[in-house]
């Protein structure tokens, strides 16, 4: 096209001269809506499973989020550095975690092994060893580093990755009070990043999985896609994640209440839904037992309600340290009955019972094959330990105000933790305290994901034509079409619109190409820009152009000389 005809910062964006890849239709394999809409949009293209480019577009918006992230950080002292991907082995042998299965492991021509980390505690951790007294506390650091997982189920584009970008954080302190002070203040830096993103999070108690550590909390937006559920009440007083949220089950419906446990034949009968059919009462009444394997070898029988489904990530937290099903062998061992026929009566080992058996009798295995027991009661004819350990399913009602409960589809752009002195202890990094006593630091990691942030909000903000992207994140402020059809002079009004709206320091992206009218509006749908300005043959003749927002679904009719207020006010 040349050179702009009017003066110009040259900062305005062509679309003749952008790598700008549309598509009109999207990948056979996309689910996420995200994953479509970016595809479509010439924002990302995928290199192999799960390992993406961010184009032109992509990086902008990227790089805005980033920029957001950036700022708050500052703001509550954080201190921007850059450690390196490739990171000597041993240091994740020393705090155990070389042997996640999903860490990338490499040597190099001398047989040096090192590993390609999804996060850097243990490398933050190693500098902190510089850290040598309490008067040097608290620290702050961050950065924004690639990150690689050998992902064995990467999809929904920019949501589960290989490789990808994140912000993450890490603070040093002398003591748990310090600590908790970072965390908070963590805390309230990504609620500010999340608003300032244009997004609707929620931050919810959760699981620290393979970070290790204590206290949890997950930054959750709602979403059509994710891997997340989060669950929220109505009255908006309670919110949590699936894994770990808290749930009030409806009342069962009991049978006459009995004096002593009583057998009864039940041939053939192994699920609850069968129990429940075979015996005309509700699976609200029947207990399901789950036998686990602790690691030394010892055997432990969860119980849940008939209707209620097994948390794994609960039952981890009531039985710290891996557990695994137990086998049939084992399970005939212990019980002397396979399962379906299992319960806790008369079996001796620990047993882990749900808060919803505490009170009222239930039906449960008797263990013996094809046999039941009516009537059994925690505390009359066994003694559990009680824990929450079942998912909150749909029925349920709010633990804060019996409000019913709501469950969402989320995506995780967020995640913060204490994680104490999990990597200061095996690493070494200590300090001498006030009292003249050489101490580990304790400290907390915390990551957001930008690419995530980027999907989180296409996924909620989208219409039928494209991205509607938050004025924060946009790859432009303004995008300018030229209907020119070949007409200079059209297309000289665009660039002086264009220039105008550059000049005032706004960023613009002008389709100055020679395509048809419907090809350009279908594109700027597509790509989002808060602000649209349509420059067409009419501009000649009344001096006014076409605006609109992008929510907006009509165009309203603007004086050329106007332009430029007219997107200062919106």
């Amino acid at each position: 096209m040349g050179e702009p005809r009017v003066p110009s910062r040259v900062m305005i964006a062509r679309a003749s001269q952008l790598f700008l890849p549309t598509l009109r239709e999207a990948p056979a394999d996309a689910e996420a809506l995200s994953h479509k809409l970016l595809v479509r949009g010439g924002f990302i293209r995928q290199v192999s499973a799960g390992i993406w480019t961010l184009l032109p577009l992509g990086w902008r918006v990227h790089r805005k989020v980033e920029q957001i992230i950036r700022e708050e950080m500052d703001a509550i002292g954080g201190q921007e550095m850059l450690m390196p991907l490739l990171t000597p082995a041993e240091l994740w042998e020393a705090t155990g975690r070389i042997k996640i299965d999903i860490l990338f492991h490499l040597h190099d021509r001398a047989g040096r092994h090192y590993i390609l980390p999804m996060t850097h505690e243990e490398t933050v951790t190693f500098h902190a060893r510089e850290l040598q007294s309490y008067k040097e506390l608290p620290q702050l650091w961050y950065h924004f580093s690639v990150k690689d997982r050998d992902e064995p189920r990467s999809r929904g584009g920019l949501l589960r990755l290989r490789e990808f970008i994140m912000k993450d954080a890490y603070s040093f302190d002398r003591d748990e009070a310090g600590v908790k002070a970072s965390f908070e203040a963590n805390r309230a830096a990504y609620h500010r990043i999340f608003e300032r993103c244009g997004l609707e999070v929620y931050d919810v108690q959760a699981e620290s999985g393979l970070m290790g550590g204590k206290f949890s909390i997950d930054f959750l937006a709602p979403s059509g896609s994710g891997e997340n559920t989060l669950v929220t009440c109505e009255n908006g007083d309670y919110a949590g994640d699936l894994e770990v949220a808290r749930a009030v089950p409806r009342a069962p419906e009991f049978p006459e209440a009995l004096a002593a446990p009583e057998e009864v034949d039940t041939p053939g009968v192994t699920t609850i839904e069968a129990l429940a059919e075979f015996l005309g009462i509700d699976e609200a009444a029947t207990s399901k037992a789950m036998p686990v394997v602790r690691e030394d070898g010892t055997l432990v029988l969860a119980l849940v309600r008939g209707d209620d489904r097994l948390s794994e990530t609960k039952l981890y937290d009531a039985l710290p340290g891996s557990s695994r099903p137990a086998t049939d062998d084992e399970i005939r061992a212990a019980f002397g009955a396979a399962g379906g026929s299992l319960g806790p009566v008369g079996f001796e080992g620990e047993v882990i019972a749900d808060e919803a058996l505490r009170g009222g009798q239930f039906v449960a295995g008797a263990n013996r094959d094809g046999r039941h027991l009516r009537g059994v009661e925690a505390g009359r004819d066994f003694e559990p330990r009680f824990a929450d350990l079942r998912d909150p399913h749909e029925g349920d009602t709010c633990p804060e105000c019996g409000g019913a409960l709501r469950f969402q589809t989320a995506i995780e752009v967020g995640h913060i933790f204490n994680f104490g002195s999990f990597y200061s202890g095996p690493l070494e990094a200590n300090f001498l305290d006030e009292d003249g006593v050489e101490k580990p630091l304790v400290g907390g990691s915390y990551g957001i994901g930008p690419g995530r942030v980027m999907a989180a909000a296409v996924e909620q903000g989208h219409d039928e034509n494209g991205i509607r992207w938050p004025a924060s994140i946009a790859p432009y402020e303004v995008h300018v079409l030229a209907l020119h059809g070949g007409v200079d002079d059209v297309l000289r009004a665009a660039e002086e619109v264009a220039a105008a709206l550059d000049a005032d320091g706004l960023e613009v992206l002008l389709d100055d190409r020679d395509e048809r009218p419907g090809e350009k509006f279908a594109d700027a749908d597509l790509v989002g820009c808060p602000l649209r300005v349509t420059v067409g043959r009419k501009t000649l003749e009344d001096g006014s152009v076409d605006v609109r927002s992008r929510e907006d679904a009509t165009d309203r009719r603007v004086p050329n000389a106007d332009v430029v207020k007219w997107v200062r006010d919106r």
